[in-house]
This record gives C-alpha cells, sequence and structure tokens, in this order.
C-alpha cells in the first residue's frame, strides 16, 4: 500500500467585517457552521451597523463557542478602509492566539461544507503558499475564473487566505481610500516572492454584484476605472479592459463608465495609493498577460482567462512563436513593450 497520511491542515483564523448585512450574513453563518473543518475563531466585526446585523452575529455568537463579536463604533456610511481597519482590530483582539493562517471572509457569501477543508490542505500541501482561495460566482451569472482576467494568481477577496507569515510580512490589510485592501495585500505578497494562487476546483457565491452595496451598477464600474488609476494601473491595459467591458452587459454603457473613471482620475492627477514598487510590479505583469493575450489570439487558440500566463518566455519561446505566428505578432509585441513609456501619466 502507498497511501499516504492526509496533512495535518494548519489552525486557521478568520475575520468577517459586516455592515448592515442582515439581508446576507446569516446565510453566511449557517454555510461556516456546516463546515467539515472549522476555524480555531471567527470574528465577526459589526461595523457600526444600523440594522439587525448586531442581533444575528450575536445569536449565532451565544450558541457557538468560536464565534466571537466585536463591536466598531457607528459612523455614517461605508468606506473603502473600513474593512481594513475592522480587519486590523479583531487582528489585535487575538495576539496570541496560536494559528497558521488568518483569512477573509465576506459576510454575503456562501460555499459548499467542504470548501475550507479543501482551501487549508493546499496550505499543507504547498509550503510557499502565501495566500489561497477559488474563483468565484454571482447570481447573474458571472464566473470570476470566466469573466476576469485576474488569473489564477490572484486571490478574490470575498474569501482571501493567507499564511500567517506571510500576512504579517505584507503588513496585514492597509487601509486604502481607494479600495483594493485585499488586492494590495495579495499582489504585494507575490512581490515578495510568495506562490499565491485561486483553484478552480470549487468556487464560493458572491451573494451581491461587486461594489453595489451603496450605488448603482454604473456608478460602480466609473469607481473601478478611479480605483485602476489610483492602484497603479498601466494605461494600455485599461483601454484593452474598456473595450472587453463594452461587450459585456451592460452593453457599451459599462465600458464608458469605466474609462470614464480612468480618464476623470488621470485628468484630475488623483494621488496614486501604492508605492512606486508596487506600481512598477503591476504593470509588469499587466503587460505579461497581455502579451499572453495577444500571442493566445494570433495563433487562433481559444482564450482561457484564469490560466493566462504572468511569467516571461524564456529566449527560445521568444525566437520561435513569433515565428509560428507571423511577423504581425512580433510587431504587436514591440508595441506592447514601448506603449507602456508612452502612457505614462
Amino acid at each position: 500500500m502507498n497511501d499516504q497520511p492526509a496533512p495535518t491542515l494548519p489552525r486557521c483564523l478568520l475575520i468577517t467585517a459586516a455592515r448592515n448585512e442582515e439581508r446576507y450574513l446569516e446565510q453566511t453563518i449557517l454555510a461556516m457552521r456546516a463546515q467539515t473543518v472549522r476555524p480555531v475563531k471567527w470574528i465577526i466585526v459589526n461595523d457600526g451597523s444600523t440594522d439587525g446585523t448586531a442581533k444575528i452575529i450575536e445569536r449565532y455568537a451565544a450558541t457557538t463557542d468560536w464565534i466571537d463579536r466585536l463591536d466598531m463604533p457607528v459612523h455614517r456610511g461605508r468606506s473603502f478602509a473600513a474593512k481594513a481597519l475592522c480587519f486590523n482590530a479583531a487582528w489585535k483582539a487575538v495576539d496570541g492566539l496560536d494559528y497558521e493562517v488568518i483569512g477573509n471572509l465576506d459576510a454575503d457569501i456562501t460555499f459548499e461544507p467542504d470548501y475550507l477543508e479543501f482551501v487549508l490542505t493546499k496550505f499543507a500541501e504547498i509550503l510557499d503558499l502565501g495566500a489561497a482561495g477559488t474563483p468565484f460566482l454571482q447570481e447573474d451569472g458571472y464566473d470570476s475564473s470566466r469573466d476576469s482576467f485576474e488569473g489564477e494568481t490572484h486571490v478574490a477577496g470575498g474569501c482571501q487566505l493567507f499564511r500567517r507569515s506571510c500576512f504579517e510580512e505584507v503588513g496585514g490589510y492597509i487601509p486604502n481610500g481607494a479600495g483594493g485592501i485585499d488586492w494590495i495585500a495579495v499582489t504585494t505578497a507575490r512581490m515578495k516572492g510568495w506562490k499565491t494562487q485561486s483553484f478552480r476546483d470549487k468556487r464560493f457565491m458572491h451573494h451581491r454584484p461587486l461594489g453595489t452595496a451603496d450605488r448603482s451598477s454604473l456608478s460602480a464600474f466609473f469607481s473601478y476605472g478611479e480605483k485602476d488609476y489610483r492602484l497603479g494601473g498601466s494605461a494600455l491595459w485599461e483601454v484593452c479592459r474598456i473595450a472587453y467591458r463594452m461587450g459585456k452587459p451592460p452593453l457599451v454603457l459599462g465600458g464608458l463608465a469605466l474609462g470614464l473613471g480612468f480618464l476623470s482620475a488621470t485628468i484630475r492627477r488623483v494621488e496614486r495609493t501604492v508605492s512606486a514598487d508596487l506600481t512598477r510590479f503591476h504593470r509588469r505583469e499587466q503587460m505579461t498577460k497581455l502579451k499572453a493575450i495577444m500571442r493566445t489570439l494570433a495563433l487562433r487558440r481559444s482564450l482561457d482567462h484564469f490560466s493566462l500566463r504572468t511569467s516571461l518566455r524564456n529566449k527560445v519561446q521568444r525566437a520561435v512563436v513569433p515565428i509560428m505566428a507571423g511577423v504581425p505578432l512580433a510587431r504587436m509585441e514591440m508595441l506592447v513593450d514601448h506603449f507602456p513609456q508612452w502612457f505614462q501619466p
């Protein structure tokens, strides 16, 4: 018999920031209570809710020894930095707790009973894995592995788990007025040499469309465009993203709103909210992805958004692929190499 013993799963701390989530929170709690493996502690932070969120948390915290409630002060509305402030307050509250993995769990998601066990198993099996998760679905049919170009090295913020040593090295979640605190954490981890990966064997369900908590979908797209600028994204990548977005519902309007958000931030010269090092790293990844997309399309192969390469080809590949695809591809790649310099704001 060559059966290998099952790996010992790491102990896990989960934290959820919940503001006015009475519509979704209970189903998230029920999904967690049904898990085959449970965290050593799950802290649900009531972020100044004015609805029944606090009562829902208290009801389950009173009957579940691994669920705790933490209250933040009442404030007027949602803030991009609030999630980080809530998370860090909970993280500080359990100083001294023994755990190896720490993760964020949004208050509006659900998943299968073996979901947490699946992700923790990956940490046990892959020793240099710094951050892990899965793609997600939305009730409108959206699948992040199919409809996003973030790819397998990105870990969606809705359920984002980190090895503790990795999370501490990147400085945890850093409050950012532009949002994207989960993106900053996982991209910084990758910049520092950690492996970050989403595993497409599983999905979690995100019940609220992204970015629409207190606004319309078009307002959300405009905000995403602003955020892309503030997080240091390449203008060339943004142009391609806008063109792609125009072919998705809401047709044309979503792409226009995205572009207007990016253009508005560019004209106003809004402050970038990430370091120069992270900006350079982010743009290099974007250009590598863009060249991978161009090569795939030029070779008339189907495009798998999720598994796009994010590492440069070796010298042999760089010589052979343009020959196979023809001179136009080589010219296109030269343009991609030089365009970022022209598009600097």
